[in-house]
């Protein structure tokens, strides 16, 4: 089996810069990526969409461009298409390509998995036509296609950046229901010294806002008592904005409040997470380099905590020199010198995430939704069971597969982990590190008996 001295997972930002750099530093890399084009979800399919939609997505959006040029090195083997199910002691790692299993080995790891979207668990939230604004969003990337009479819900920056190119492709949305409050912006004030260190990103807020506004998009926020209606599909979407009732009719809804580290792939090896108050999530213990408390395994980009995509390209980067350096490719003396550049450009695009953290927090009723309220989609498990199991005496997570298999279907307790804590943390009195998260165990994606017959072990050729 052909072993590597790097294999990094995800090829987003932080994925791609971290291939770049190690690759230039002398180190033989692959890179599996479960997409078939590089560029991970903030920059999906970049190179053939840029001239498609570059205007409509912007300036950001084509930056990608610049990481995908930087995987065309011989020392990086890019196997797209990827498919990780398992990764093992001494970094074996198995995964599915083109329908058969497939083994590699590497003497460290970099973990770029990046984020998911906050589930935003409401009345209606599962009924056709409701998705996530980051789903929408790849629709428009993908295939150039937005809903029509379409509706945005939530909370949070993204919500804005998608408002505006809605408003761009000729399909602005209908309403903009906004659950952040006054009070959510007073209390993020305190973090304002950070959000000035961080101009861009308000500038680039406050002109995504006043392409909206020209748009003449109606935006109501401090929003409450939200309700998808709809009898065999999204209808309208009710909620209470300022004291006044309020029924926006639709035909599609965006949900978004955030996104969270996927944490998956960190779990399985038994990398130790904190809970983060202030993004309301877990995240796993890391050093300034991107190293975790499991020697030869390095986290970068979202997976590692919020930060966005230039952040993440940065932090990809920075593993890379120290994973370099460890490998006796640099000496500590260049790779100080070299590291420090990102490393101060990394501090300046996250000195903004505390404010953006405070002013556009989870929508609190989503993060315990009422009893009727399906929380693992897979298994149908609703909010009320979560809130009787702990009743019967389950105060983690794990015992919740027991008492009613919540976290035991095809997704695995990515989208209804988080929800499945918080509920049980609120019904025990626990702190959420107190009440954990699910053991994730391999095989970490869905394979199948094929797959593994016909496992190869061979690495596929880097993409073309």
């Amino acid at each position: 089996m052909n072993r590597q001295d790097l294999a990094i997972i995800g090829a987003g930002p932080a994925g791609m810069a971290a291939a770049a750099q190690a690759a230039a530093l002398g180190l033989r890399v692959t890179l599996l990526d479960e997409q078939p084009h590089a560029g991970g979800q903030i920059y999906r399919d970049v190179d053939r969409v840029v001239p498609l939609r570059g205007d409509i997505l912007g300036a950001d959006y084509a930056h990608g461009a610049t990481l995908t040029a930087g995987l065309k090195q011989d020392a990086i083997t890019h196997v797209t298409g990827a498919v990780v199910w398992a990764i093992e002691e001494q970094f074996r790692i198995s995964y599915t390509h083109r329908g058969r299993g497939a083994q590699i080995e590497a003497d460290r790891i970099l973990l770029a998995t990046g984020a998911l979207e906050r589930p935003m668990p409401l009345p209606g939230w599962t009924l056709p036509g409701v998705m996530t604004a980051g789903a929408g969003q790849i629709l428009l990337k993908q295939s150039g296609v937005l809903a029509r009479n379409g509706v945005l819900v939530g909370s949070g920056p993204l919500l804005y950046l998608i408002a505006s190119q809605m408003v761009r492709s000729g399909t602005p949305p209908v309403a903009m229901i906004e659950t952040q409050s006054r009070s959510d912006l007073f209390g993020a004030a305190k973090h304002l010294g950070g959000a000035l260190r961080g101009w861009r990103y308000m500038v680039k807020g406050l002109r995504m806002l006043a392409e909206i506004t020209r748009a003449r998009v109606p935006r109501y926020t401090g929003a409450t008592d939200i309700a998808v209606e709809g009898a065999s599909k999204a209808e309208a979407v009710s909620f209470t904005s300022n004291g006044r009732s309020h029924r926006v009719a639709c035909d599609t809804v965006f949900l978004h409040h955030g996104v969270v580290p996927n944490t998956q792939a960190a779990r399985s090896l038994e990398i130790e997470h904190i809970w983060n108050t202030d993004q309301q999530c877990f995240v796993p213990q890391l050093d300034d380099w991107g190293q975790s408390d499991k020697a030869g395994v390095f986290i970068a980009g979202d997976g590692a905590g919020i930060g966005g995509a230039k952040a993440a390209e940065y932090a990809g980067t920075l593993a890379a020199l120290q994973i370099a350096f460890e490998a006796e490719h640099l000496p500590g003396a260049d790779r100080d010198r070299l590291a420090a550049a990102p490393r101060s450009k990394r501090l300046h695009e996250l000195a903004a995430r505390p404010f953006l953290d405070a002013a556009y927090p989870p929508h609190a009723p989503a993060l315990l939704p009422d009893d009727a309220i399906l929380i693992c989609r897979c298994e149908e498990v609703t909010a009320g069971d979560i809130r009787s199991y702990a009743k019967l005496g389950c105060i983690g997570p794990n015992q919740t597969k027991a008492f009613g298999r919540a976290g035991m279907g095809p997704c695995q307790g990515r989208y209804c982990g988080l929800s499945v804590t918080t509920l049980l943390a609120d019904a025990t009195g626990q702190t959420p590190d107190e009440t954990g998260y699910y053991r994730i165990r391999p095989p970490l994606k869905p394979v199948t008996l094929g797959e593994l017959a016909g496992m190869d072990n061979t690495t596929p050729d880097a993409a073309e």
